[in-house]
């Protein structure tokens, strides 16, 4: 038997306009990880300046991703994705997906706080990111356990031992930001100031390093993405060399996080899509603690006060991120008729 279906002529006219209905465009998309309790006039997480000095007043109901959307009416999005690669990929793919914004033209701009490596920056330093490395997607190996001839446990994908060549085809460990744009970004905010403290000056007199002891300032510097939060210098070590690994000696580890190659994977299968361009992603990391220890403590020592809100330069990396990266927004919102088809 055939069912036929009868729709009242008030639902289906409301089903023909939301179909009409225009999605809103948007022109950047500023992408946090984490808020610690209201959007708002608390104690802020890496959300709260972007909503409050960006007046992202407009709240947007967003069920099915990790919190609610804010915009302003300049078309600034700002979304949260909430800690950890599998929530970041949900998310964007979400919002990527989502009928009610036209995002094709967007510019995205991640803007969050990470560990430092201290070879390559100092607390309260912000990094430009031309490559973004996957630290989960590997074989390991427990270090007790390893050949005495190994550097490390970790092991690439499909392949037996550590940083075995040639390199197995790339499944998501690594993904190429556009680095025209990247440089543009940093030249256009290397002179922003950066705020400095004395409880950050007397921790980065701690460590021997020189770039580690330099004051806060804006440099490029490539990014590694793991969903377990690790720490130490051996650790420290095997970043470096897993980020020369897998970018053929291009890239240079400076920052670590817990969210990019989830959001970089989304937004690659959302550009497959024609839903964005991915040549318009840029990814700010600023440093709020170390990822190891000074040498005077260990290794354990040191993870004991490496806890959200407890960073030595927890708040000035979350300044950091905000003014580093308004300038960019700014630049790209102001100039619209400029950058809407054109690429700086």
């Amino acid at each position: 038997m055939m069912t036929v279906m009868r729709f009242p002529g008030a639902l289906l006219f409301a089903a023909i306009g939301l179909t009409l209905h225009a999605a809103t465009p948007v022109k950047v998309v500023v992408v946090t990880m984490f808020e610690r309790g209201a959007d708002t006039g608390d104690e802020p997480g890496e959300f709260q300046y972007w909503v409050e000095r960006e007046k992202l007043d407009h709240v947007l109901p967003f069920h099915q991703g990790y919190r609610d959307l804010r915009m302003n009416g300049r078309g600034v999005l700002g979304v949260v994705t909430g800690v950890g690669t599998a929530k970041a990929a949900a998310t964007i793919m979400a919002l990527g997906m989502d009928p009610r914004f036209d995002l094709t033209r967007a510019y995205w701009v991640v803007a969050g706080i990470a560990g430092a490596n201290p070879e390559v920056m100092s607390l309260g330093s912000a990094a430009w990111a031309e490559w973004v490395v996957d630290g989960d997607l590997a074989h390991e190996i427990d270090a007790r356990e390893i050949p005495q001839d190994w550097k490390t446990g970790m092991v690439p994908l499909r392949k037996s031992v550590p940083y075995e060549l040639p390199k197995a085809p790339d499944e998501g460990e690594v993904y190429h930001l556009n680095p025209q744009l990247v440089d543009w970004a940093y030249r256009l905010t290397r002179d922003v100031k950066l705020d400095d403290n004395e409880a950050m000056r007397t921790q980065r007199e701690r460590f021997p390093q020189a770039p580690a002891r330099m004051p806060p300032h804006v440099l490029k510097g490539d990014t590694l993405s793991s969903s377990t939060f690790w720490h130490g210098k051996l650790l420290s070590r095997w970043a470096s060399d897993w980020v020369a690994y897998h970018t053929d000696g291009k890239g240079t580890y400076a920052t670590c996080g817990m969210e990019d190659t989830g959001t970089l994977q989304s937004l690659t299968f959302l550009a497959k899509a024609g839903k964005i361009d991915l040549d318009r992603v840029l990814v700010l990391r600023t440093a709020s603690n170390f990822d190891q220890q000074s040498p005077d403590i260990s290794a354990a020592e040191s993870l004991v006060p490496t806890k959200i809100g407890r960073y030595t330069a927890f708040l000035p990396a979350l300044e950091a991120a905000w003014r580093v990266g308004h300038v960019v927004v700014e630049e790209i919102v102001s100039h619209w008729d400029r950058f809407k088809n054109n690429l700086p």
